[in-house]
């Protein structure tokens, strides 16, 4: 192609026909463009096609031998979505992480919301427990779905409010709920705290964008939940959990408010452990039946077709207690806490740590970030469950509310920290966890192709 003067070069961009260009530039009438046939349609040969910015429009440009065209490109909105949200209640929590979540929701979000014509309602949350007393009394008929803008504390509080929403419109009485029923408006997560599993594990990456255009597109995953109680009392719902270690760092973590979020839990996780200690435990459970399983050994005639109905027991000293009914995704953890559960299969993981010394449990803890079994240690212990429960027996460790990683003074002595979802639940007594298959719908895809690889334990 003949070179242009640099002035035909710019009146080219300008939209005009190079100066130099031969009269044959003109053989495809601009006709052609605007009735939305491409210059491939006179045989031109295409030098360069893409997207571009020209002013402040995104335009297709098409480089030709002849001619350089482009038109501006509209955006669209999604079509072809039979469960596309049209209406959305937004939960945002300014306080998270490095108190981002304000400008990551309106920079990033927002306007994607507007180009998919998606109307929104945005309560700005000012304290802890908002969420739960905003949804009570929200009048949610006219909203398609709730999207939470937060961490993963934030996150289980607005689901947490999602469900005991669906069980006061059930009519289920919620200080004793043994078969909750499922939550009535899908949850979206927008990932705007400092570790995000719960958004991680749904995608397989914290990343906003991702996380929006899902919730646009009306991707739907259910999620298997827990709920929690102590001596007949339903406590809440959540996720995950940890006892030991895990709820005692993040008790140490909530002293130290000050620090920047990854400060005070680095500060934590090392105070933790310089003061490891382990537990008094009596840990009861009822393993997994997997249906599937169930009916291929009834159809081979397999002696053991039978439920394993029969709770098991161990008691002894624990460093930590996982119980987990998700993978449980993060930075930290690439392949997941728990990389062996799904979000929806009906069963939660049992991890449990007992007592060895401080260098073989810190490695134990390293491995969570390689690609090494973190469970391939004699003294980690995994199971697949439907319910734990957890009975802490007082020791001569004790639990001193005096000291500063010890938990708080209660009207029934001293509480023991749990770790749930990122939020700090203290019981002085016996915990009860079940998992309830799909009792919400959160805005994702199924990430069971990334989780196919499953770890091999050598305790089971």
């Amino acid at each position: 192609m003949p070179r242009g003067r640099r002035g035909g070069r710019v009146s080219a961009l300008e939209g005009c026909r190079e100066e130099e260009a031969p009269p044959a530039a003109d053989a495809v009438p601009s006709v052609l463009w605007a009735s939305g046939q491409q210059p491939e349609a006179a045989a031109e040969l295409i030098l360069l096609r893409g997207i571009f910015e020209i002013g402040r429009d995104s335009c297709d440009v098409v480089l030709s031998e002849r001619a350089l065209r482009w038109q501006p490109i509209q955006p669209e909105r999604p079509t072809g979505f039979s469960d596309r949200p049209k209406s959305l209640k937004i939960v945002l929590n300014p306080q998270s992480h490095k108190k981002e979540a304000t400008q990551v929701y309106y920079e990033k979000v927002e306007p994607l919301l507007k180009i998919a014509g998606i109307k929104t309602d945005v309560t700005v949350t000012e304290y802890e427990g908002h969420a739960v007393s905003l949804l009570k009394e929200c009048e949610l008929q006219g909203f398609d779905g709730v999207v939470c803008v937060g961490g993963d504390g934030s996150a289980s509080e607005v689901a947490h409010a999602l469900l005991l929403s669906a069980q006061k419109n059930a009519g289920v009485e919620t200080d004793s709920i043994l078969t909750p029923v499922r939550a009535q408006l899908p949850l979206g997560v927008i990932p705007a705290g400092s570790t995000n599993v719960l958004a991680h594990s749904l995608h397989g990456i914290s990343h906003v964008v991702t996380a929006t255009l899902h919730i646009i597109m009306g991707h739907i995953q259910p999620v298997d939940v827990c709920t929690f109680s102590t001596t007949g009392k339903f406590l809440r719902f959540g996720f995950s959990a940890m006892f030991g270690f895990g709820g005692r760092a993040l008790a140490l973590a909530e002293k130290h408010r000050w620090m920047s979020p990854n400060q005070r839990m680095d500060f934590a996780v090392i105070k933790a452990l310089a003061k490891l200690r382990p537990e008094e435990c009596e840990i009861s459970f009822l393993p997994f039946n997997d249906p599937q399983d169930l009916e291929e050994r009834r159809a081979q005639g397999s002696p053991k077709s039978d439920c394993n109905d029969q709770w098991q027991m161990i008691q002894g000293q624990f460093l930590n207690v996982s119980i987990m009914a998700i993978p449980c995704l993060c930075s930290v953890a690439p392949r997941g806490l728990a990389p062996n559960t799904r979000l929806n299969n009906g069963s939660m993981a049992l991890i449990i740590a007992r007592n060895t010394s401080r260098p073989e449990f810190i490695k134990h803890l390293k491995r969570y970030a390689s690609v090494k079994n973190q469970f391939n240690f004699p003294f980690v212990e995994t199971y697949t469950v439907e319910e734990v429960k957890v009975h802490p027996r007082s020791n001569s460790s004790g639990h001193n509310p005096e000291k500063e990683d010890g938990p708080h003074e209660t009207a029934t002595g001293s509480s023991f920290p749990w770790n749930v979802d990122g939020d700090l639940m203290e019981v002085a007594s016996e915990v009860h966890v079940r998992v309830h298959p799909r009792l919400i719908n959160l805005y994702g895809n199924s990430m069971e192709e990334m989780n196919d690889s499953k770890v091999t334990c050598s305790c089971l």
